[in-house]
């Protein structure tokens, strides 16, 4: 009897030992069952930036016998390389880019070197000095360095061309008498040149160096105060200005179509601390392809050596010099700039036997009837290799 009772508590015992242990198991089994479900053939493939982490059940594993046994774990791992060939890919497409630009820089350059037509803006007078206005292209002859041009590619007149004008005042000591006058004329003539929303304009003021007191506007009013702005006093840098005006201001300026580029020089010609020459400020403007218009402040009623200096820069870039006997003659001579600004003709040709050497070539254009006078640049650098 006491051994059947000892095998019956036995008995229960061990029954109450499986179903604790059987409980204890199934505590254990949301963990596993949820790792085996992470696989990554049931996984949509991460995104390149993204870690393959397993779901939130599997790191709340306790480290036990279970947890070390899920292979599935780490199954992610193999398929590292897969997830490198993006990188790999942005590489490749970042250097392709970088090729497509080289290739694209070349190509801009190459077309820059076979470019080899000259653009010029001329006027044309008769034997009284009025403009004349309804000539054709077959009226003119274009002699490129001394050779016939190849082709005229266009011809037309232009008189109503966007202007990118700039504006130079001496202010130095030697003009201070009529400076006053001078600075009235000046902004009548933007008054009447500068139209809003077509043409531009910006005003340097310059003694021993060149201020710019308004930079490039259509605003009549704010030029208008740039000219006021000046103050006379100081040497003369004559040459330092038109040169700056010329590199910095106009040949960097930007140009969304054709435009006329021109310089209205305001002085007596007497230059005293200028660090480049005469024929250097020259040469920025021709490669600025600027027309420089000048008026004389010079009043003695004689000859004076700074209107040779004058004439010779406007007669080198196409422009006009202008020497009024009085100071009343300044504004007639803005008056008549005014006038050819809007009066000239534009022309594009072919060159003969054109090189990209970076020379300078001359240019002369001829009309064919008699007792026509045409006046333009001298002539112009050609582009380099």
């Amino acid at each position: 009897m006491k051994i059947r009772n000892i095998l019956a508590l036995a008995g229960l015992a061990l029954c109450m030992t499986a179903a604790r242990a059987q409980n204890s198991a199934q505590e254990d089994l949301p963990s596993a069952p949820s790792a085996s479900e992470q696989k990554p053939q049931t996984q949509p493939l991460p995104q390149p930036q993204e870690s393959p982490t397993p779901a939130a059940p599997v790191s709340a594993v306790p480290e036990s016998s279970s947890a070390t046994a899920k292979p599935a774990v780490p199954a992610p791992a193999p398929e590292a390389p897969p997830l490198a060939q993006p990188a790999d890919a942005a590489k490749t497409a970042a250097s392709e880019p970088s090729k497509t630009s080289q290739e694209e820089d070349e190509s801009v350059t190459t077309i820059r070197r076979t470019v080899n037509e000259v653009n010029v803006a001329f006027t044309v007078t008769d034997k009284h000095g009025r403009y004349v206005k309804d000539l054709k292209k077959e009226d003119f002859k274009v002699i490129d360095d001394s050779k016939p041009a190849e082709e005229i590619r266009s011809f037309h007149a232009e008189a109503d061309l966007p202007l990118q004008v700039g504006l130079l005042i001496d202010a130095s000591n030697s003009i201070r008498d009529r400076f006053k006058f001078e600075q009235l004329a000046a902004i009548e003539f933007l008054n009447q040149t500068i139209r809003r929303k077509y043409d531009q304009a910006f005003v340097v003021g310059f003694d021993v160096t060149p201020e710019v007191t308004q930079d490039f506007t259509d605003d009549t009013e704010a030029l208008a105060q740039g000219v006021r702005q000046l103050r006379p006093g100081g040497g003369t840098a004559l040459y330092d200005a038109l040169y700056f005006a010329c590199r910095d201001k106009l040949l960097k300026s930007e140009r969304k179509g054709p435009a006329r580029r021109a310089i209205i020089l305001l002085s007596d010609g007497d230059d005293n601390q200028s660090h480049v020459t005469r024929e250097e400020a020259i040469e920025m403007a021709q490669r600025a392809e600027v027309i420089v218009y000048t008026i004389s402040t010079n009043l003695s009623g004689t000859s004076h050596h700074g209107d040779k200096v004058l004439e010779r820069i406007a007669d080198a870039t196409g422009g006009r010099s202008y020497v009024p006997f009085q100071i009343t003659e300044v504004s007639n001579a803005f008056a008549s700039i005014q006038e050819e600004l809007r009066s000239q003709y534009a022309i594009s040709y072919k060159p003969a036997d054109f090189r990209p050497d970076g020379r300078y070539r001359t240019i002369e254009i001829l009309a064919q009837a008699k007792g026509l006078h045409v006046r333009s640049r001298r002539g112009y650098y050609a582009p380099s290799q």
